[in-house]
């Protein structure tokens, strides 16, 4: 009987080491695939109490683990949504299978890295077919509000590289001199205009025609009236007017030249704290600041020019997208070449109570278990998981040096386990000799 289990023993050592060996084989293999996490082989011992005095071997048994929490080092890369997880969490993806079922219902997979690249739909995904999940961002580029213990909610990030995209004018400030000679007696009265482009909804050029009028005295004998008429016109309605002000200028010596008042006669109220008031062009309101009373920024009436000083306005005309990248925060930002920026999904982390309870797939994913707990969707960065770094790949756990000194352990311990049989048969040939 204890000859026999150490036969038994032997014959157990020598599958456990093959295990490992297996385990080694495949971490050296992989040492340069990125995102790969190394197997590791862990041994338990087994005892067999026979309970007679005599030791019966039990021999070893082995089990095999998958050490998904282990990150490997990031490199960096030359491609913008080459992307990698710095900390906790999991990137959620797809197979591109799954995505051509076009039946809405996509299973999530997690990885912790991947080189994206666009394809001929416009899809994020790899050369091996993974496919990367986002929420989709509402036309404004907010995130909507998605359930965050659900997959449901995601889809296939696709960007659209023959987008438009413009932004409406919604304020602009006004900067001009207008000059104090022509409010005095004598003056022709005539009416200076000043046209402002604005971008209509549509990102069409438009524009807002100001024309200042000024009031000139009756009489040769009356001192300078200081007092202007501002009209505001719009192309977009065919030259309707949307707002009028009275404008008075102080010619005191502390405040010479400054806003004294604003009077409104048409159009949205003035507002004398901030220098704003609203007008209504065809498209929606537009902010306008032609400044506070008494601060000489923006209309100022001084020396004998008309002079616009300072024009500035928001909103831009269509353009083209040019680029994507990826925030440390998950989102994708779309980035157009008349100089803006929209956001177009949010690529949230996933994170599990036990991350070595994955079950392993091809391609470096994982897929959730039992033993892996509930997952739950967090904002890159917020919770307890880590952020997104694109222009990097993370590189496989697997450390050569020390996978070839346990190659050599292992060797040395199968060959030991064969010793151990080739010693018990050589027992057994001299139990079968007695009998001669």
């Amino acid at each position: 009987m204890t000859i026999s289990s150490s036969l038994n023993a032997g014959v157990a050592g020598l599958a456990a080491n093959a295990s490992r060996l297996a385990t080694i084989s495949d971490n050296i293999a992989n040492s340069s695939t990125y995102g790969y996490k190394r197997a590791e082989a862990d041994f338990h011992s087994m005892v067999i109490e026979s309970g007679s005095g005599t030791y019966s071997a039990g021999g070893v048994r082995v089990t095999t683990t998958r050490m998904i929490d282990e990150a490997g080092a990031l490199v960096t890369t030359s491609n913008s949504t080459d992307l990698a997880v710095r900390g906790r969490g999991f990137l959620p993806v797809t197979t591109e299978s799954q995505v051509g079922t076009d039946n809405g219902d996509v299973s999530m997979l997690l990885t912790t890295t991947g080189s994206f690249r666009t394809d001929e739909d416009g899809i994020l995904k790899t050369e091996s077919g993974l496919v990367l999940l986002g929420w989709p961002a509402a036309v404004d580029g907010s995130i909507p509000d998605y359930a965050r213990d659900t997959a449901d909610g995601l889809e296939p990030v696709q960007i659209n590289v023959n987008q438009y995209a413009g932004e409406p004018t919604t304020a602009m400030s006004l900067g001009v001199n207008l000059p104090a000679t022509e409010t005095e007696a004598g003056a022709d009265g005539s009416a200076l205009t000043l046209p402002v482009e604005y971008y209509d909804n549509l990102g069409t050029s438009q524009s807002v025609t100001v024309t200042f009028t000024p009031s000139v005295p009756a009489l040769a004998t009356d001192p300078a009236t200081n007092t202007w008429t501002m009209t505001l016109t719009d192309s977009a309605q065919a030259g309707a007017t949307i707002g009028e002000y009275t404008l008075v200028f102080d010619d005191t010596r502390a405040s010479g030249g400054t806003l004294a008042s604003v009077t409104t006669v048409s159009g949205g109220a003035y507002d004398a704290a901030t220098g704003v008031f609203d007008v209504n062009v065809a498209g929606g309101p537009i902010s306008i600041n032609i400044g506070a009373v008494g601060t000489g920024t923006g209309l100022t009436q001084l020396s004998d020019s008309f002079a616009p000083t300072a024009i500035s306005k928001d909103g831009s005309p269509v353009g083209n997208m040019t680029s994507v990248e990826v925030d440390a925060n998950g989102y994708v930002i779309a980035n157009f070449d008349i100089g803006i920026s929209r956001v177009v999904y949010q690529i949230p982390l996933v994170d599990l109570p036990n991350a070595n309870g994955l079950i392993s797939l091809d391609n470096q994913t994982y897929t959730t278990s039992n033993e892996s707990g509930s997952f739950f969707l967090w904002d890159a960065g917020d919770g307890p998981t880590g952020d997104i770094v694109s222009y990097a790949l993370e590189e496989s756990s697997t450390d050569v040096a020390g996978e070839l000194t346990d190659l050599i352990q292992t060797q040395r311990a199968y060959s030991s386990n064969a010793k151990v049989i080739q010693t018990v048969d050589e027992m057994l040939q001299e139990t079968t000799n007695i009998k001669r």
